[in-house]
């Protein structure tokens, strides 16, 4: 019986060891934290004449309170790549920091620090950015206090804030032009609440005319599913319905189901969708149809079950100049290694905005 990471993340140990000679150990030594990855040194392919790459930095809690190292060579790699690979701008996923503390949130700074005046970027928060040692209890973070609105408002692709919090950063939207291409970019709370969603269905109306990216921390899961509260429940973990703040707040939170059905679906401008937050194996993609019969492509990405923190794995979008391409590679600055494994380099056809 040939078992592979995915297979055991999916179905369970308990059900593997039912029809596995193999014990649990040995099903732990297998899997590893590489067991599916296919490693080759060096850096990714040059990108194609033409095109321009995203760089997507998920998770990054375990750097900034144990690994800033591994932090400080992710961001430093994207600003001496630029030029080279025509990096447009850099999404983080969230979960900057791992206990809302300040020691973890001066790392995160010094980190984004070397992307500031060079590369412009766009952050959401993660449920480990909330409350008291980042037990998301309640809406109360850091983030503002060490990305203030002036340090957007700085790069000059600031579109604007949630109008009913106009100076925090938690959900924002960015304007990128590259060459002929102009893209939206949305980023939203963890759970957003149904006002915050309100707020981002304006957004995505008023720029119908560009390319819409949705971030967020928590939206896809790990088995290629989007978090479905009312359908799986705890079956799903950590979905946001199920933290305190859900309870602390009459359930006002959203999950990906429900940020699909009450935001993305709704619109026909939206071509991907980014989250971090899951563990198990932390990578997930799926395309689904809109009313207009155009597939938006949403992507899980998480590296923090690596070691070191997550071993400095970011993810590349290269959007290629025939306008419907998107290769996607997953590189590491710190390993100077590259995963070509079927889940971390793809290419993805994007539908076009009408």
């Amino acid at each position: 019986m040939t078992i592979t990471r995915r297979d055991f993340l999916k179905t369970g140990a308990t059900s593997l060891l039912l029809t596995s000679p193999l014990t649990m150990p040995q099903l732990w030594a297998a899997d590893g934290p590489y067991a599916d990855a296919v490693l080759k040194d060096g850096e990714p392919p040059a990108i194609e004449a033409g095109s321009f790459t995203v760089a997507v930095l998920p998770d990054t809690q375990n750097y900034s309170e144990k690994f800033p190292a591994n932090f400080l060579a992710q961001t430093q790699w994207i600003v001496d790549q630029q030029q080279a690979r025509n990096i447009a701008f850099v999404l983080h996923l969230g979960d900057i920091t791992n206990h809302n503390t300040a020691p973890e949130w001066q790392n995160a700074v010094k980190a984004m620090d070397l992307l500031h005046g060079k590369v412009p970027y766009a952050m959401v928060p993660g449920n480990h950015d909330y409350s008291a040692n980042g037990r998301c209890a309640d809406r109360t973070t850091q983030l503002n206090e060490y990305f203030p609105l002036a340090r957007f408002q700085e790069q000059g692709t600031l579109g604007g804030t949630y109008d009913k919090e106009p100076e925090r950063m938690e959900n924002s939207y960015h304007l990128y032009s590259v060459g002929d291409r102009k893209l939206v970019v949305i980023g939203l709370e963890f759970g957003p609440r149904r006002d915050v969603v309100r707020w981002a269905n304006e957004v995505a109306a008023r720029h119908a005319d560009r390319e819409a990216i949705l971030i967020t921390h928590a939206y896809m899961y790990f088995d290629e599913t989007r978090y479905d509260w009312k359908k799986y429940g705890t079956k799903q973990n950590w979905n946001p319905h199920a933290y305190v703040v859900a309870k602390a707040t009459n359930d006002d939170v959203l999950d990906g189901e429900e940020l699909w059905t009450e935001l993305v679906s709704r619109h026909e401008n939206f071509i991907m969708t980014l989250n971090g937050h899951v563990l198990n194996d932390g990578l997930g993609r799926i395309a689904t149809a809109t009313p207009g019969h155009r597939d938006v492509h949403q992507m899980l990405v998480n590296f923090q079950m690596k070691p070191h923190g997550g071993d400095g794995w970011l993810r590349l979008l290269e959007f290629r100049p025939d306008g419907q391409t998107v290769q996607v590679c997953d590189y590491s600055p710190v390993l100077k290694q590259r995963n070509e494994s079927q889940q971390n380099q793809f290419t993805l056809k994007l539908a076009p905005v009408v």
